[in-house]
């Protein structure tokens, strides 16, 4: 179905290899479809005027910026192989199924439309023009001449009537439109990368009626939704290269949260010993879920690498670590402290109350561990749904949705 490109043949498979790895890595498994749908795509068709060798980096490409924005690109291999992995796990494989693309680049279309088979169709949909007419000229350079790409807001159906196996999204979510839950089939499956307290996953999530459950989830990153559905991410600055990221409504005072930054340091450590492997992602949105219940605003702390490397903040990752501000005080998780090849966790707190912040942060960070570390689960569910037909959990409500994130799986969900 693809068209070879000369001397790309052993960066291909040399970026699959990478994968396989990286897979192992972090404790999964490249599914063999999926594997074989990477081997096939030539992925330099789809980034036309990168050196070859760029295009099989294991990292984005941007191919659209507005300003210092990017606002479209080719993901990462790495992600796009987790996310397919995410679908095909879900529906126990993709031959077949009829699948919706939202947000289009043309790399991730081809290597659905070589899952889904003969049997199966591929329809991909972006609302910028520019970014369709590329994916359409990659698409038939590369010889898919049989996937639909469509121009259009995705917040709305695509074609009236249509369902869909799968729907996948490519672009960053705030929340869940009515009409991605009414375009799929009645088990259908939603990969979507959705940010919740300002973090973003890749969940899998099941329809079942009016409701989506998640099954898989796995971190991630992507270039913000346009359109309708867009909700743009705010930004505080707190310190000279330090910010406060709010995208769930909070609101801080941030000349107050910048006097105490300025007052000492205090610490507390959980006397624990992990190994590398440990999730935790997953300890970030359990941190998320139990600190919003008790403090005055739940916020994510993230930093240029020159205020860490010079001491004013000393987050856990720069680009996004679990941070609370309550009475006087602001906490934050902090970064490791490793004995061997083991760590210990630990929080950083400023203020009035600093020693008691850290320590109560700390507690929670225990209570995970003791927990056996669990994994989050999503449950997406209309807007109008009533407190008493939620399951529990941390309740955030959206737009169009009252999203439940917890940490006990409902029978039958998983």
């Amino acid at each position: 179905m693809s068209v070879g490109t000369m001397g790309s043949e052993s960066l291909r498979h040399e970026m699959v290899d990478r994968l396989a790895a990286d897979h192992a890595a972090k404790g999964l498994k490249l599914r063999p479809d999926v594997e074989a749908a990477m081997r096939a795509v030539p992925r330099e068709l789809y980034a036309p005027g990168l050196p070859m060798e760029e295009a099989y980096e294991n990292t984005a490409v941007i191919i659209k910026r507005r300003g210092e924005e990017n606002i479209s690109s080719v993901s990462a291999p790495f992600l796009i192989a987790e996310m397919l992995g995410q679908a095909a796990d879900a529906l126990n494989g993709l031959e077949g199924r009829h699948v919706l693309e939202i947000g289009s680049g043309g790399y991730n279309a081809s290597l659905v439309r070589e899952l889904v088979g003969p049997a199966g169709s591929v329809t991909t949909v972006d609302i910028d023009p520019d970014v369709t007419d590329r994916a359409a000229t990659c698409l038939a350079a590369a010889g898919y001449n049989d996937v639909t790409v469509v121009c259009a807001d995705a917040e709305q159906p695509i074609e009236s009537g249509r369902r869909y196996d799968l729907i996948i999204v490519t672009a960053g979510a705030w929340d869940i439109p009515p009409a991605w839950r009414d375009q799929l089939t009645d088990d259908g499956v939603l990969v979507v990368p959705l940010r919740t307290f300002g973090m973003s996953r890749s969940w899998a999530l099941r329809r079942s009626g009016d409701r989506l459950d998640s099954v898989s989830h796995r971190q991630c990153g992507f270039v913000s939704m346009q359109g309708t559905g867009a909700h743009e991410m705010r930004y505080v600055d707190i310190a000279d290269g330090v910010h406060l990221r709010l995208d769930e409504g909070q609101q801080v005072d941030a000349a107050a949260i910048t006097d105490l930054l300025t007052q000492p340091r205090q610490e507390a450590w959980a006397g624990l010993s992990l190994p590398p492997r440990t999730v935790l992602s997953d300890l970030d949105l359990w941190l998320a879920t139990h600190l919003a219940r008790e403090v005055s605003e739940f916020v994510v702390l993230t930093a240029q690498e020159e205020a860490v490397t010079s001491g004013v903040v000393a987050p856990a990752w720069r680009f996004g670590t679990p941070a609370a501000v309550h009475g006087g005080t602001f906490s934050y998780r902090s970064a490791l402290r490793w004995t061997d090849r083991r760590f210990d966790l630990g929080a950083y707190a400023h203020g009035s109350e600093a020693a008691a912040a850290a320590g109560r942060m700390v507690e929670h960070m225990r209570a995970w561990v003791d927990a056996d570390s669990p994994s989050p689960v999503l449950h997406v569910l209309p807007a109008a749904t009533p407190d008493g037909d939620l399951p529990d959990g941390a309740v955030l409500d959206k737009r169009h949705s009252r999203i439940v994130l917890a940490f006990t799986p409902e029978k039958g969900t998983l």
